[in-house]
């Protein structure tokens, strides 16, 4: 009975355990490959992009398996990100379906703007 009233305050409990799993993976990868997924991986935080946790945790768990294959075949980090890291992590955020709080914010511009239309008309 608490875990469900403490998850309807705070998310998911089995969510933010997978959360914490896949960021010690992050923090056991070797250099230089630990660098790369903790900058990437703020950066995903910063852009603010997805909010559905269901949908963040399997793109960080695939984001973490990407890196661990790298470690393991050898693949140097500007091999998988390219020469823009920028363009490599909004393109693998896009592939991952889910809200993102800009829906939001895109939806409230378009009743603003909708509203203002309208009383424009009607004046």
């Amino acid at each position: 009975m608490a875990a469900k009233w403490i998850e309807m305050l705070v998310g998911s409990l089995e969510q933010k355990k997978q959360y914490k799993q896949n960021m010690a993976r992050i923090e056991a990868l070797p250099e230089p490959y630990h660098g790369a997924a903790k900058a990437l991986h703020r950066y995903f935080l910063c852009q603010g992009a997805i909010t559905d946790g269901d949908t963040l945790v399997v793109m960080l768990d695939d984001f973490v398996d990407l890196w661990e294959r790298a470690v393991a075949d050898g693949t140097p980090v500007r091999a998988i990100v390219g020469d823009d890291p920028v363009e490599f992590a909004e393109t693998f955020v896009q592939a991952y379906s889910g809200k993102h709080w800009i829906d939001k914010e895109r939806e409230r511009l378009r009743k603003a703007i909708d509203a203002a239309d309208g009383e424009e008309k009607s004046a």
